[in-house]
């Protein structure tokens, strides 16, 4: 039998022979043919699961780790794209039973090392991505770091080993003194982004606060940067500081004074609106204090004037949300509660009435189905449900897309919940009560319940509440849409953008690909016609009034093209240090990115709101593919300076169009998907 279930079943090999047979096995595998190789796989997995249980064995690895890829060992598994994986699945492979998963999970991240530390220039990742991957890894799995095995590695038996191999391999090259630190800088980096989404985060802070309650793990200075983050989530008040557990909190709470209650209530409400985190304990305290003593409920949200006003005027269904959507498991709702109040969106005559229905909500059980396997069985679906409501409005610009390629459709939630609550509502209420969206596209109706497909072949479930209902059913209108402009001349967004997202969408259109070639097409024209359209400068001064879908063109460290994105551009407006700048929703997980050519997309210190991500006028423009516009506005082009035309062409060549010069006849990818 192998190796790992007895230290003496096989005879001692030296590291060095071990490596020469793997680049033997590799060889091998290069060789083969693509039907052949997967014969040659179980001798590369077996001699790599040998060479990984030696304390040097990583190294060996990490160095062939470009050979073994691009042999094939990766292909057909879910390891086959590095650029999607997510963090959060790594512990149950590095956990597994099974040798050859527990195998490739580790060549994986051995390989991302690699590229990290610039020894592997791969076509996909790039060396940013992957030390950003490298590390939620390393916080996701501190346990493993410092060596606090449980029953997991027990029943392993001496895979552990390999697990634990790599993780600490990768720590001392990530910078392993550094990795809690920088890890805390990542984390509050995400929050000041104010995501909707916060499960990873809480991960990783719970992960830091149980190593620093591990008498074995010596973190030795590293770590002292976590304790706002550690008692937001497990003692933001007085009353709750040691973490004593709900239910011990719930008992204290009928013991205290009005003058301690209203201090736990200021304090949970100043940690809330520090970190954009909240703690159980604060679902607790709202849902105690609504028995009789709910003129503490202002304070507990952190509201002001706005807030308390729209608080008074709409109290009973407060109220009502609260009893329906707020449980410790679903806390975070307070906080997008608390946003939505501070809008002032529950004025428009729609909002109130339609929050009612949402409350009532009876759902299909497709959609109560989908809640319950992401979230859980408690509370009901339909609390998770108000709680994902009660934060897209809160935070519409806090909408991720998950691990699914459905940029529109998270694009036209925060667009709704931005400009068009009620719009949004009615779209929760068709997805999750009756399990079937219908939209129009030029006056013929498009049903989500009959649609083809949609661009995403499954929807994963890594995704808030409201999305995980609704974005199924967008995503196969969005691909319908797209399918009745077949046949039609350029891009089908120019038809499709403004029929899926809504009347203020302009119906003007600017593109400069062509979609046939996939080449450059009148780049100077369409860069005019942006300034023109959107730089306060050239515009006559016109602030943007409803934000406007528009397509990018993303590129990655090393300024290559990765592929078009939606995005939607919110305002243009000068930054604290005078330079003009665009400021736009991305709905990527996470819109801090280098998209190279020194254009690092800033989310926070140049003037950004929470959510917003933005780049300077000119850097922007050179990354932007696709715009739209009210044609009825459209003035001359902009007589842009020749030299700052000039730059943002160049960056243009020097990046996505490199390759799309009408001139040098090399056809490139048609931007047929945003």
């Amino acid at each position: 039998m192998n190796d790992h279930q007895s230290g003496n079943a096989v005879p001692a090999v030296s590291l060095d022979k071990l490596a020469q047979r793997l680049d033997d096995a590799i060889l091998a595998l290069e060789e083969s043919r693509s039907f052949a190789k997967v014969g040659k796989l179980p001798r590369v997995f077996d001699l790599i699961r040998r060479i990984l249980l030696q304390p040097e064995g990583c190294a060996v690895v990490e160095a062939r780790a470009e050979r073994l890829e691009t042999a094939g060992l990766f292909d057909g598994t879910d390891w086959a794209e590095p650029a999607i994986l997510l963090p959060s699945l790594t512990t149950q492979a590095l956990q597994s039973q099974n040798a050859d998963t527990v195998v490739i999970e580790a060549a994986s991240e051995l390989r991302l090392l690699a590229v990290a530390r610039g020894a592997y220039l791969h076509p996909t990742v790039s060396a940013e991505q992957a030390r950003h991957y490298l590390t939620q890894v390393l916080a996701i799995n501190l346990g493993l770091l410092f060596g606090m095995t449980g029953e997991a590695e027990r029943e392993q038996g001496r895979l552990a080993l390999i697990s634990q191999h790599v993780v600490q391999h990768v720590a001392h090259h990530i910078g392993y003194e550094h990795v809690i630190d920088s890890l805390i800088e990542e984390i509050w980096r995400i929050l000041q982004q104010r995501p909707i989404q916060v499960a990873d985060v809480r991960k990783m802070i719970t992960q830091i606060a149980i190593c620093r309650a591990e008498p074995d793990a010596d973190l030795g200075s590293a770590g002292r940067g976590a304790d706002r983050l550690i008692s937001s989530l497990y003692g933001p008040t007085r009353g709750s500081s040691e973490d004593p557990g709900t239910v011990v909190y719930e008992q204290r709470l009928e013991t205290m004074d009005s003058q301690t209650l209203q201090n736990e209530a200021t304090g949970f409400a100043r940690s809330m609106h520090d970190t954009g985190l909240v703690s159980p304990y604060h679902a607790s305290f709202v849902r105690y204090i609504m028995e009789g003593q709910d003129n503490l409920l202002g304070e507990a949200l952190g509201l002001s004037s706005t807030g308390r006003d729209c608080l008074m005027c709409y109290r009973e269904l407060v109220h009502e949300l609260i009893a329906e959507g707020v449980f410790p498991e679903t806390a975070q709702g307070i906080y997008g509660l608390a946003l939505m109040l501070e809008r002032g969106i529950l004025y428009q005559p729609p909002l109130a009435p339609a929050l009612w229905r949402q409350a009532r909500l009876n759902l299909c059980p497709e959609a109560r189905e989908r809640l319950q396997i992401a979230n859980g069985y408690q509370p009901q679906a339909g609390a998770w449900l108000i709680q994902g409501v009660l934060n897209m409005l809160g935070q519409p610009l806090g909408v991720g897309q998950g691990n699914n390629p459905t940029c529109q459709s998270a694009r036209a939630l925060s667009m709704w919940a931005y400009n068009d609550p009620d719009y949004l509502l009615q779209m929760v209420a068709w997805a999750a009560r009756d399990n079937e969206i219908i939209m129009h596209f030029e006056g013929q109706p498009v049903s989500s319940a009959h649609s083809l497909g949609g661009v995403a072949s499954e929807v994963a479930f890594d995704l808030d509440p409201v999305s995980l209902v609704v974005v199924p059913h967008l995503d196969r209108i969005y691909a319908e849409m797209g399918r009745m402009c077949i046949g039609r001349e350029g891009d089908p967004h120019r038809w499709v953008n403004p029929e899926f997202h809504g009347w203020s969408a302009g119906r003007g259109f600017a593109i400069n690909v062509d979609v046939a070639t996939g080449n450059l097409s009148d780049l100077e024209g369409f860069i005019r016609h942006f300034y023109a359209s959107y730089h306060p400068y050239y515009n006559g001064n016109q602030p943007l009034i409803h934000p406007q879908p528009a397509g990018v063109a993303v590129t990655d460290r090393a300024a290559r093209f990765i592929g078009w994105h939606a995005i939607t551009m919110l305002r243009a407006a000068l930054d604290p240090e005078g330079e003009m700048r665009v400021y736009f929703y991305n709905p990527n997980n996470d819109s801090g990115q280098s998209w190279g050519d020194d254009i690092n997309v800033s989310t926070e210190g140049c003037g950004e709101r929470f959510g917003e991500a933005s780049l300077p006028f000119e850097q922007f423009t050179s990354r932007l593919y696709i715009f739209h516009f009210d044609p009825l506005e459209r003035g001359e082009p902009a007589e842009v300076g020749e030299e700052e035309l000039q730059r943002v062409m160049d960056r243009v060549y020097r990046s996505w169009g490199a390759n799309r010069l009408p001139a040098t006849g090399l056809q490139a990818e048609p931007p047929l998907s945003e």
